[in-house]
């Protein structure tokens, strides 16, 4: 793209939504998990990157401008409806851990071996495939803190204030989230041996 093209999506709002919709759409939507949701809350980022846009000053891309701002948007959002969590989402795991870890808590059968360099799976788009289902099967509770975590990349005093829960709280719903996930991928025995 040249210079001319990108200062021309930078002034001209018209070619947002062709340039930058999906992409915005996909960064929700692995969030949230409901396409609906995931619309709204891009129409929202647009909205706000237009009335905002003589402020931009150019230093990123207006993607990750957008971006920048859709995460705000995310954050709003799971702060509103913090409610709508259901229980099921932050019960014991107390059967899980019975089957998984003896009374000192060390693996009684350690993790499942790769078939191949994880790297590689990790590239694959049908891992991410089922990794997004599995992300969406956890609860949402357990979904969201584990892409505020490990996606977004948020620390634990961030991810405690937008979620309103101690820091005890956070380790251990990611706790059941990592173990949800595993148990999901090696379910679907996708690249693993037993």
């Amino acid at each position: 793209m040249s210079k001319t093209e990108k200062k021309a999506l930078t002034i001209d709002p018209e070619k947002w939504v062709e340039a930058y919709g999906d992409k915005l759409y996909q960064f929700a939507l692995s969030r949230v998990h409901d396409s609906a949701v995931a619309e709204d809350l891009v129409q929202e980022t647009f909205l706000a990157a237009l009335k905002a846009r003589k402020t931009f000053k150019g230093k990123s891309s207006v993607l990750t401008w957008m971006i920048g701002i859709l995460r705000h948007k995310l954050i709003d959002h799971v702060k509103k409806n913090q409610k709508e969590f259901s229980v099921e989402d932050v019960e014991p795991f107390a059967s899980a851990s019975e089957d998984m870890f003896d009374d000192k808590g060390r693996w009684k059968t350690g993790p499942a071996k790769w078939l191949s360099n994880p790297m590689k799976i990790f590239e694959q788009h049908e891992f991410f495939k089922l990794f997004y289902k599995c992300l969406e099967n956890i609860g949402t509770r357990l979904s969201m803190t584990f892409t505020l975590r490990e996606v977004d990349g948020l620390d634990a005093d961030e991810i405690c204030k937008i979620l309103d829960i101690t820091t005890t709280n956070l380790w251990v719903i990611l706790y059941r989230a990592r173990l949800k996930l595993r148990t999901c991928l090696e379910e679907n025995r996708f690249g693993l041996k037993r």
